[in-house]
């Protein structure tokens, strides 16, 4: 019997950040797409080198919808 093992990274974080990530996925070409398995909706396994672009998108994501109130 053949195994088959691919390295990559366990993403555990709520459904609407799930979903940002599923979505960064998606926005890419199909050579630059990340995503190995969307286990279920809070779980996900990407490649390992994508870790530091998707904190950064993720801040960015932050950044552009945090409210700071007027001084």
């Amino acid at each position: 019997m053949m195994v088959n093992a691919t390295k990559g990274l366990f993403i555990s974080c709520d459904i609407p950040m799930a979903q940002f990530i599923i979505n960064l996925n998606a926005s890419l070409p199909a050579s630059q797409k990340f995503i190995i398995y969307v286990l279920d909706n809070t779980h996900l396994f990407v490649q390992t080198h994508v870790a530091e672009m998707i904190r950064s998108a993720m801040a960015e994501f932050r950044d552009q919808n945090s409210y700071e109130k007027p001084t």
